[in-house]
């Protein structure tokens, strides 16, 4: 993902994004640990996607981004009943 892409993106678009980033993260972490990633630089651009994410984000005058990502995580859990 390029940072042209990310700046175009709303800032609701953004943190969803983010979220997704890190799940993927997690999923790359959990192949490797079990010998199944079979690309080991997605780990390297999941990281670095989820780093331009946070600069774009910083520009943008955000704050306490962990917080509210939390924030939105613990809201679409209760929105879907879980």
């Amino acid at each position: 993902m390029k940072i042209k892409e990310i700046r175009g993106m709303r800032t609701e678009e953004l943190h969803l994004e983010l979220d997704r980033l890190r799940r993927h993260l997690f999923d790359l972490r959990s192949q490797a640990v079990t010998e199944k990633l079979v690309d080991p630089t997605l780990l390297t651009a999941a990281k670095r996607n989820i780093a331009r994410i946070f600069t774009v984000l910083t520009e943008r005058g955000e704050q306490n981004v962990e917080s509210s990502q939390y924030h939105l995580e613990s809201r679409a859990t209760h929105e879907r009943g879980g």
